[in-house]
């Protein structure tokens, strides 16, 4: 994309955040299905509206199944998928006339699997672990992405919506303490729709929306009031290594001949973007605090993943959330970075981080001034 028409796109992106305020003050592999105890899912809701205090907890979704509008959000979705606009490459197939978009996904729904994760953040593991769905296919398609067989090969199972309706009731009979819908913005229609339906059967888990990070702000506005908590990537500082590292090709290069290619945003917007996307989030859900259960009910949780060499930027993004988002926001600092795939073919990511790297991003949070801290210590290969 030439450097006016990346200019354009993120200007027009930031004509749709609108009232977003620009400062408020203050990627493990699936583990194996189990069936563990149950854990008590009720609890206060930190950063919640008073009304919901005092009381048991209620997902936001509930109300909007109950008053009609998530069944309309659901259907406004849906029609973004001709020409699809779900994602921020805006690539502009028609997913329902059986093309497929640069995320390799059509309008058939592809799951790899469902069931209690306890790989996650304590709080939203608990006792009776976090209802994760893995979605197959990926939009921003890294090079290094532990999950490639699912996100870029597309591994996994044709599902119907009311399928995930199903899995996500499940989920909640066996006990997990949230429904955790992980690389969901590809098919943010077909988990909304699916989650009216659940709501009509009784679903009262809260919302994960495990994400990359790189959203589109329309698509934000409508997850509003429906996402109780957000668990988004920040993956880089610069764009330009977004561009190297997240740029993966579809098996079909018809779709990046030139003149298809002017349609999609570069993945050298994924800093500005993404930025705008943590903003809005945090708009929506406030700040992650645990309950006085040890759970996560809302909130905004922020996963910043350390790579060698400085890739990630892992000084540049701590302290733009430091300056941004408010002191206490949660930033889990994840220390588990593995090559694979196509990791080998870039000699500076193709080692796992030594200790030093790891504490120098550790370090520079607490000088920050961050207080909300995950910090998981160096993981020696």
């Amino acid at each position: 994309m030439q450097e006016h028409s990346r200019r354009r796109f993120i200007e027009s992106c930031l004509a749709v955040a609108g009232s977003v305020c620009a400062g408020c003050g203050e990627g493990e592999r699936a583990a194996p299905p189990s069936d563990p105890p149950g854990g008590d899912r009720k609890g206060p809701v930190p950063g919640a509206r008073a009304a919901e205090v005092d009381g048991a907890f209620e997902p936001g979704y509930v109300k909007l199944h109950k008053n009609g509008e998530l069944k309309k959000r659901g259907e406004a979705l849906w029609k973004r998928m001709k020409p699809c606009k779900l994602c921020p490459r805006t690539c502009g197939v028609d997913r329902h006339g059986g093309k497929k978009g640069f995320c390799d996904s059509g309008s058939d729904l592809v799951i790899s699997s469902y069931h209690p994760h306890f790989g996650e953040e304590r709080p939203l593991v608990g006792r009776g672990g976090s209802g994760t769905i893995f979605f197959s296919h990926c939009g921003l398609r890294c090079v290094f992405c532990i999950n490639y067989e699912i996100s870029l090969q597309g591994q996994g199972t044709r599902r119907s919506i009311e399928d995930i309706a199903r899995m996500m009731l499940a989920l909640q009979g066996k006990g997990c303490h949230n429904i955790n819908v992980v690389t969901p913005t590809h098919y943010s229609a077909h988990i909304v729709r699916a989650l009216d339906i659940a709501a009509a059967r009784g679903l009262r888990l809260p919302l994960v929306y495990n994400t990359c990070g790189w959203e589109s702000m329309e698509i934000l506005k409508k997850l509003d009031g429906i996402v109780d908590i957000y668990l988004p990537d920040m993956k880089y500082a610069s764009g330009e290594m977004a561009a190297k590292y997240s740029t993966c090709a579809p098996p079909d290069f018809e779709r990046t001949r030139p003149e298809v290619a002017e349609t999609y945003s570069s993945s050298e917007t994924y800093p500005e973007l993404t930025k705008m996307a943590l903003l809005e989030m945090h708009r929506q859900v406030g700040v992650a605090k645990p309950a006085s259960d040890g759970l996560m009910y809302r909130g905004l949780m922020i996963r910043h993943l350390v790579m060698p060499n400085r890739v990630s930027g892992a000084r540049e993004v701590i302290q733009w959330i430091a300056k941004n988002l408010p002191k206490d926001t949660y930033l889990n600092l994840m220390s588990q970075y593995t090559p694979t795939h196509k990791a080998f073919d870039y000699p500076e990511i193709s080692r796992k981080i030594t200790r030093e790297e790891y504490d120098e991003a550790a370090r520079a949070a607490k000088e920050a001034g961050l207080t909300n801290l995950d910090i998981q210590g160096y993981r020696p290969g």
